[in-house]
This record gives C-alpha cells, sequence and structure tokens, in this order.
C-alpha cells in the first residue's frame, strides 16, 4: 500500500482484492483520528468507504490495475470527501430491490448516509472515480456558487454556453502553441466545444436534484462561462 500524505489528505494505492477492504478502513479510522475529526464522520465514512472499495475490487478491470482511494478532510470533520478510483468502465447506479433481494444494496447505503456523492470520468488513464461527501452534523455546506479554474471542471456538470445550460461530456486539456495550458469542454448535445485557459475563473453552482445525472441531491456543480 503506497501513501502520499499532505496535510489532511491522503491518497492510497490497494491491490484488487477483499484484504484492501478493511485496509482501507483502517487507513481511514488512522488518519481520522490523527486529525481528531469527529466521531460522526469516522463511523459514517468508514461504511462508506466500504462500499465504494468493495465495488471497485469487484468491477472487471484489465491486467492487474489497482484501485485507487483519496480521503480529504476539512476542518475536524466538518466535510470528508472520499474518492475511489478503479479502471472498470461503465457507471455504478443506485438499484432499487425488493425486501427479498440479497446483495446490491450498497450503493442505498451510500445514497442514505453521503451528504452528496457522484460518478467521474478519471482525467489520467481509463475508468472511473466514484465520489461521496459527508458533513458532520451542524456543518454548513459549501455555498451554493463557487469560483473555479476551468481546469477543475468535471464530465457531468453543466455549463452555461451559448445561452443556455449544457451537460459537459468529456473534459480534454491542451497546450497553446505560447506552452501554455487551455481546457477544452466538449458538450453532451455536440454542439460547439468551449476552449478556455486552464485557470480562466468560472462560477459552479449546484444543480437541482431532477437535472442530476448521478447521486443524492446535487451531486455535480454547474460550471457558468
Amino acid at each position: 500500500m503506497a501513501e502520499h500524505f499532505d496535510r489532511r489528505e491522503v491518497s492510497l494505492r490497494l491491490i484488487r482484492c477483499r484484504s484492501s477492504i478493511p485496509r482501507a478502513r483502517a487507513a481511514l479510522r488512522a488518519k481520522l483520528g490523527e486529525w481528531r475529526a469527529v466521531q460522526a464522520a469516522a463511523e459514517d465514512g468508514e461504511l462508506i468507504l466500504s462500499e465504494l472499495v468493495t465495488n471497485a475490487v469487484r468491477v472487471p478491470v484489465p491486467g492487474d490495475r489497482m484501485v485507487g482511494v483519496r480521503i480529504e478532510c476539512r476542518g475536524r470533520g466538518e466535510l470528508l470527501r472520499l474518492e475511489v478510483s478503479d479502471a472498470g468502465s461503465g457507471r455504478p447506479e443506485v438499484q432499487r430491490l425488493g425486501e427479498l433481494d440479497k446483495g446490491g444494496r450498497g450503493l442505498l447505503l451510500v445514497e442514505a448516509l453521503a451528504h452528496r456523492w457522484g460518478v467521474d470520468e478519471r482525467r489520467a488513464g481509463i475508468g472511473k472515480t466514484v465520489w461521496a461527501e459527508l458533513l458532520a452534523p451542524g456543518a454548513v455546506p459549501a455555498p451554493a456558487e463557487v469560483q473555479i479554474a476551468a481546469v477543475s471542471v468535471r464530465p457531468g456538470q453543466c455549463v452555461r454556453a451559448w445561452g443556455a445550460w449544457q451537460t459537459v461530456r468529456a473534459v480534454r486539456s491542451e497546450r497553446y502553441a505560447s506552452g501554455g495550458l487551455a481546457v477544452l469542454i466538449v458538450l453532451a448535445d455536440g454542439g460547439p466545444a468551449l476552449r478556455l485557459h486552464a485557470a480562466e475563473q468560472v462560477t459552479v453552482r449546484a444543480t437541482a436534484p431532477a437535472a442530476e445525472s448521478r447521486g443524492k441531491a446535487a451531486t455535480g456543480p454547474v460550471v457558468s462561462s
């Protein structure tokens, strides 16, 4: 298990086997204890991380690809973000099961416990990243609108372009002839792509539940150019 630690953020790479599930839980528990995070974040976070890693080790992937885990804690656990990446195709979806159905309830648990969750395409390499965010009791959610750089735009979000909100299908980076970094935002409706400087500021706003493609409540932010 390789580990990179920077302030209240840690990244792990785990092999694709069931033993990685308790290992991920133990790493989360240890770090949240080190960061003195509130107990609620630790308990719910362990349950969510277990489900996300379980799904990641089960999905078919090419070769000996590993599972990536990223943990971010803000404050004393006021906001906990968990990300699990794998090289598998497809997007996980919540299954609405009957009382007699066995298994398949992992994402129902994630949906119930998380403040919001979603799925992003991996920017580097193949596969996807499933993420979930938890808010400690009494914590105030992030503001509805924030300023971010264009390079932070993710697939599945929405961008205001050509006078309307458009879903982002893909995001690519490329170099200007002068050496600077540009971001190409490809829209799902097939219209002209947006080409912006990587550092250009855009406004991100939480989507309404009806417009959300994956997750509980407003998982994906909306990007206004």
